[in-house]
């Protein structure tokens, strides 16, 4: 894979696990229930860990993150972190309604990890960094739709 095509597909992941980590500590604050509290604290710090990763690797490669405020990724997620303050605001800050809103951030970040997936040509190394950080973004969408799902 050709190194700016390369540099976009990390940029993206770069962009997603910032928005998620945003996203997740903001949601923290919006929710009373300290079990969701805790959840999105570990999230909101596997997004961290995760993004540590994905930086390391393109130092290792000798690629930049992109450092463009209007980056794509970025906009996408701010929509969608005012949307989870929006939402909490007019539902009174409602359990349900904040886990369908980060299922959503969460379905973003799955696409995000299967469209690098999908990518010919990665180093061996960073493909295996992304499918073990896939399967930790499947995981957490799985928990949080399971809760969602049990907030009915």
């Amino acid at each position: 894979m050709e190194a700016k095509a390369t540099q976009a597909l990390l940029n993206e992941l770069v962009e997603t696990l910032k928005d998620g980590q945003k996203g997740y500590a903001e949601a923290m604050v919006d929710v009373q229930d300290a079990d969701l509290k805790d959840t999105f604290k570990h999230f909101a710090a596997q997004r961290s860990s995760y993004l540590n990763e994905i930086e390391d690797q393109m130092f290792k490669l000798d690629l930049k993150p992109d450092t463009n405020e209007g980056a794509q990724g970025s906009i996408v997620g701010a929509i969608h972190r005012t949307w989870i303050d929006l939402k909490s605001a007019v539902t009174g800050k409602d359990r349900h309604s904040i886990l369908a809103e980060c299922e959503r951030g969460e379905d973003y970040a799955k696409k995000a990890y299967q469209t690098a997936l999908k990518a010919d040509g990665l180093p061996a190394t960073l493909k295996s960094v992304i499918e073990k950080q896939y399967q930790g973004v499947v995981e957490g969408h799985d928990k949080i739709k399971a809760l969602r799902d049990a907030s009915k």
